[in-house]
């Protein structure tokens, strides 16, 4: 059925490596945060999209992240919000306060979660191994650092009271934390993607998740007021907060605002490599010839491109790479003129990504990005073509990560192997 190289669809905002440390526990992976200071002023632009009643109040299109937006939550007493992104930086909006962050510590995993205490005057943030970290006047009621996962943590939720917190996995499984109680999961619903958030109902009777889609799943007394699972907008999403009241929420959309991929401590950063990521980090969000038919794009013929995104990145900075929309073609191509590297190797930013299991045919070659950052650990955050999680053909270039390549195959953000890497 498939003529043509398929570039398979990879969300691009979700945390997914699988760390094995824990706090107090053994470790074997780690993340380094590099941000610390909240956002000085508010910024105008998209990327928190509001539903119900949920003011529009700042976007990320002015704000730029050293690594992707990954949290939200609500200021419950305000008319403020917290972002917080994978290295542990959190960033305050509207009147909503700087209580700390996780700049500038180890982290063992990515933070992709975030709730506030009822006052306003505290909040967690958790990681994707289930560590969860307190600032302000949050209490520690537990985690699941130190546990085996079958997915890993993306989001969390806070009691009404502040007693206690919810966890949620990639699948859609909860955990419960102090006076949290159960009122459903979406671990045996078919949704056809992952579960990358969730908030809390104002009185504490439920939660609301969201997918990966934009799709909001409520449960309890939480009231649903789109986008549904069935028809939702479709632009890659990482996060719900909740307004004070339950009568409204926003969501985090990242991919609608600038990453600059500051560089973490220690890491090697070649001039031209990062000259690459420039060039692809400045065409993140929505394929803009997407309308003209099905995978149609700005970079080559209608056809799946993430290829030819990666191709045309290289060609921006003087790599005489052809364009190709064949993966396995352009693995060959740096085999023969440049140098091809395996999963495990210490990548750095500029070189591509190469998914699959060979490079003999589409179903061995489907997918390829370029890398923007390599953590300390060896996570690695990447920019990728024809990617998302919207419709056939909707595709865009989106962000994806942090995540281990030789973990790729489990995690939900990937669901793929990292068959190697190249250099420009």
């Amino acid at each position: 059925m498939l003529t043509a190289v398929l570039c398979l669809v990879v969300a691009g905002v979700v945390a997914g490596g699988l760390a094995s440390g824990s706090r107090g526990g053994p470790v074997t992976a780690r993340l380094t945060a590099v941000t610390s200071q909240p956002a000085s002023a508010p910024y105008p632009g998209d990327g928190v999209p509001a539903f119900g009643d949920a003011a529009h109040l700042a976007g990320l299109a002015g704000l730029t992240l050293s690594a992707p937006a990954t949290a939200l939550a609500a200021d419950p007493v305000g008319s403020g919000y917290w972002v917080a992104a994978a290295d542990g930086g959190v960033f305050s909006f509207g009147d909503a306060g700087f209580y700390g962050s996780m700049g500038g510590q180890w982290l063992y995993a990515p933070v992709v979660g975030m709730a506030a205490t009822p006052d306003g005057k505290g909040y967690w943030l958790v990681a994707a191994d289930g560590g969860v970290f307190s600032f302000g006047d949050a209490g520690f009621y537990g985690s699941m650092g130190g546990h085996v996962l079958n997915q890993p943590v993306v989001g969390m939720a806070a009691t009404s009271d502040g007693g206690g917190y919810w966890l949620v996995a990639g699948d859609g499984g909860i955990f419960s934390f102090g006076d949290a109680h159960f009122y459903g999961s979406a671990a045996s619903q078919n949704l056809g993607t992952w579960v990358t958030g969730m908030a809390a109902a104002p009185h504490g009777a439920g939660y609301w998740l969201v997918a990966a889609t934009a799709a909001v799943l409520p449960f309890g007394d939480a009231a649903s007021y789109g986008p549904l699972p069935n028809d939702p907008p479709f632009s890659p999403t990482t996060a719900i907060a909740a307004t004070p009241d339950g009568k409204g929420y926003w969501l985090l959309q990242p991919d609608d605002g600038p990453i600059a991929f500051r560089p973490p401590p220690g890491s090697t950063v070649t001039a031209q490599g990062s000259q690459v990521v420039s060039a692809a980090a400045a065409r993140i969000g929505l394929d803009p010839a997407d309308t003209q038919g099905l995978f149609c794009n700005p970079y080559g013929p209608c056809e799946p491109w993430c290829a030819l995104f990666a191709t045309w990145a290289w060609q921006q900075v003087g790599v005489p790479v052809p364009s190709d929309a064949f993966v396995g073609n352009v693995y060959g191509w740096a085999a023969s003129h440049t140098q091809v590297l395996g999963p495990a190797a210490a990548v750095v930013p500029g070189d591509a990504i190469f998914y699959g299991t060979g490079t003999a045919n589409i179903a061995q070659a489907p997918h390829m990005g370029i890398v923007a950052q390599r953590w300390p650990d060896g996570a690695i955050t990447t920019v990728e073509g024809d990617a998302g999680p919207q419709p056939n053909g909707l595709f865009g270039v989106v962000t994806n990560g942090p995540f281990f390549p030789l973990q790729s195959m489990d995690s939900a953000a990937v669901g793929m192997p990292t068959y190697g890497f190249a250099v420009p």
